[in-house]
């Protein structure tokens, strides 16, 4: 028995559908499992600054800690201690500056000339 040129058609279509079927979710599939590998790293991330800012946090509630931030931020002092602070040295009242000729550039021997006469005037 013979099969028409129209029953290869046929079949090559009915290929070529159960590939686009099974092509289109594999990709579909495949995407969606990258993302949510993506999306579990950052929830790990995530989690793991969550925890630290609550360590924090639990740790700003302490007594020694108010203590350190007032002493380091606020430079403030336990009653009956004296707070020192260190200044810079004074600066001198006054500061002679010198004038000089400004120092000499390659330019052409008529710019020089012409500079040495603009300075003398």
């Amino acid at each position: 028995m013979r099969r028409g040129p129209w029953a290869a058609a046929v079949i090559a279509s009915v290929l070529v559908g159960a590939m686009f079927l099974a092509f289109f979710p594999a990709r579909t599939y495949l995407a969606q499992r990258r993302s949510l590998a993506a999306a579990q790293t950052r929830v790990a991330v995530l989690s793991k600054q969550n925890a630290d800012l609550a360590a924090e946090a639990k740790k700003l509630h302490t007594d020694a800690e108010i203590e350190r931030l007032a002493r380091e931020q606020y430079n403030l002092v336990m009653p009956g201690e004296e707070a020192y602070a260190i200044l810079p040295a004074p600066q001198p009242a006054h500061q002679h500056t010198i004038v000089t000729k400004p120092a000499r550039t390659s330019r052409s021997l008529l710019a020089r000339v012409w500079n040495d006469i603009q300075f003398w005037h």
